[in-house]
């Protein structure tokens, strides 16, 4: 099976994981990626937000570390994973999405804006920034992508809504491997 197969596979078979939000990882996920299209966003952005949280399948057990309050580390288990295969632009601002929601949270307005979930792993991912933690955060090189993933990612989590199938982001998976 090739990657962009067991990706997809990935989504389908992970139909019921839910770690604290209202909407599966799945469908978060799509919902972040289809915020990321519509407003008109690069395709490798786009596929960054489509594979923000695959970590989360990475993970053996991500309901037990929510349950535990433990943080699994998800965004270094996708871009260790998911580096063998996409460019950079793609896996980078996966990697540096959770610090961007830690420089965020220094705005009163979007920390407030959060789900309950976000706030719990907030702390556990290392909590507000620094000063001198987001300055250097903000010089980054995909500094100005992983605050938009991390944007999407936050509203990304309506239940109940129409969302596209993962079958539909294929040829943008694809388009986005390591040539």
């Amino acid at each position: 099976m090739n990657i962009v197969n067991e990706i997809i596979e990935n989504f389908k078979t992970n139909k019921e994981l839910y770690i604290g939000e209202k909407v599966t990882i799945s469908e978060h996920m799509i919902q972040t990626a289809m915020l990321a299209e519509k407003n008109n966003s690069s395709k490798s952005l786009v596929c960054a937000c489509l594979l923000h949280d695959y970590g989360h399948f990475i993970v053996k057990d991500p309901d037990l570390l929510v349950s535990k309050s433990l943080d699994g580390k998800h965004e270094d288990l996708g871009y260790e994973f998911l580096k063998k295969y996409f460019v950079s632009d793609v896996i980078e601002p996966i990697k540096l999405h959770v610090d961007a929601k830690r420089y965020l949270c220094r705005n009163k307005s979007y920390y407030e804006h959060l789900s309950q979930a976000s706030k719990v792993s907030l702390d556990l991912q290392g909590g507000f920034m620094t000063d001198d933690e987001a300055k250097k955060f903000s010089l980054l090189k995909y500094f100005e992508e992983a605050v938009k993933v991390r944007k999407y990612d936050d509203d990304g989590k309506i239940p109940d809504i129409k969302i596209k199938k993962i079958d539909d982001y294929q040829e943008l998976i694809s388009s986005q491997l390591i040539k």
